[in-house]
This record gives C-alpha cells, structure tokens and sequence, in this order.
C-alpha cells in the first residue's frame, strides 16, 4: 500500500517521463515537418517536463521533518511553484502567438497534413492515457501539485485535440476552392490555441497569489496576536 508521499512523488515522476516523450516527439517531428504547432506542442511538453521538475522538488522539500513542521512555511510552497508554472506557461503562449502571426504575415507554411493527423491522434491519445491516470491516482491524495499536473495535463490534452482537427481541415481545404489558403492552418492553429490557452495559466497565477495573500495574511495576524499576549 503506496503512502500519499509516495504515491505523489510517483505520479510526478510518471508526470515527468510521459513529458519528455511527448516532448522529444512534438519537436523534433514538428522542426522535421516544419510546422509551428507541432513544435508549439511539443515545446508545451518540455516546459511541462521542467516545471514538473520544480513541483518534484518541491514536494520533496516540503515533505522533510524540518519544513513539514513549519506549517506557515509548507502553505507558501505550494501556491509559488504553482503561481511560477503559469508565469512560464503564459510566457510560451505570448512567444507563440507572435511566432505564428510572424509565419501568417510571411505566407504560412506548407505542411505535410497526413503526417502531422497521425502524430496528431497519437498524441491526443497519450496525452488522454496521461491525464487519465493523474486524475483516477490523484483522487487518493489531496496534493495542489498533484492537481497543478493534471490541469497542465488538460491542456496538453486539448492542444493536441485542437492540433488533430486543425490539420483534418486543413487536408479537406486541398480539396476545395480555398486550397491555396491551406498552409494558413498551421500559424492560425498556433495563435487560436495560444489565445485560448493562456487563459488557464493567467488563473493558475491569480488563485496561487491569492492563496499566498491569504497565507500571509493569516501570519500576520498570528504574529499580532503574539505581540499582544506578550505585552
């Protein structure tokens, strides 16, 4: 029987390596191809990687006897690592909106679409296996991490999702008066999903400033009530 420490610690290690085969795939394939939103996707799975990283640490740090017994200390952890994973990941979706309006003012890009639909089912279904087993393991453990993991997962998900079926239009575009607009769909996806996505991130940033305000808020009244008992 797994104890919530490491029943944690092994869904953020899990976390981390489907990542880096999402990763090592999307961008690779995606600079092969020389397509944005393969690349966009596959860089999303190396930022998740590396903030994965972060939140592995963390949870080991708070985890020591020293940390753990200071509560106050434990409370701010959690909603900074979080607070950093949507900083960096609005970040990549600023970078990638520009990118792609770059590519749509340049032409677009021609993109092999048989190919970039096949990673994309592929991905949509790991990416689905992934979050699945996050969220159904996850349930055992009440872990902000944890959950952090599975939104990022959920994300990753619906990129993908949205990589699939931008790439199915733009196969049915060939055959169609507009065929000469298909190597649009590649920059278009990138800036719809970046616009889309950087909505989750912005609320990942605003609850862990609000929970670390809390926190010090609750600090400072503690640390008043101490004064005034002394005095």
């Amino acid at each position: 029987m797994l104890t919530t420490i490491q029943l944690e610690r092994r869904l953020l290690q899990f976390s981390i390596f489907s990542s880096l085969m999402f990763a090592m795939m999307g961008i690779g394939l995606g600079l092969w191809m020389g397509s944005l939103v393969i690349v966009f996707d596959g860089a999303y799975s190396l930022i998740s990687l590396a903030l994965t990283l972060v939140s592995l640490v963390a949870a080991a740090y708070i985890r020591k006897p020293a940390v753990a017994a200071r509560q106050d200390r434990v409370a701010m952890i959690e909603p900074a690592v979080i607070a950093l994973k949507g900083a960096v990941i609005t970040v990549m979706c600023c970078l990638s909106f520009s990118s792609a309006v770059l590519a749509i003012f340049n032409g677009g890009r021609e993109v092999d679409a048989g190919l970039a639909l096949l990673f994309g089912v592929v991905n949509v279904l790991g990416c689905l296996a992934t979050m699945w087993v996050m969220a159904t393991q996850g349930k055992k453990i009440q872990s902000g991490l944890v959950t952090a993991e599975i939104n990022q997962w959920l994300m990753d998900t619906v990129i993908s999702g949205a990589v699939m079926i931008g790439f199915i239009l733009a196969s049915l575009m060939r055959f169609t008066p507009w065929a000469e607009y298909a190597v649009y769909a590649d920059p278009v996806m990138v800036v719809i999903a970046s616009i889309y996505f950087v909505i989750v991130p912005l609320r990942m940033v605003s609850g862990a400033i609000r929970d670390l305000r809390n926190v010090s808020a609750g600090q400072s009244q503690t640390g008043e009530l101490v004064n005034s008992e002394a005095k």
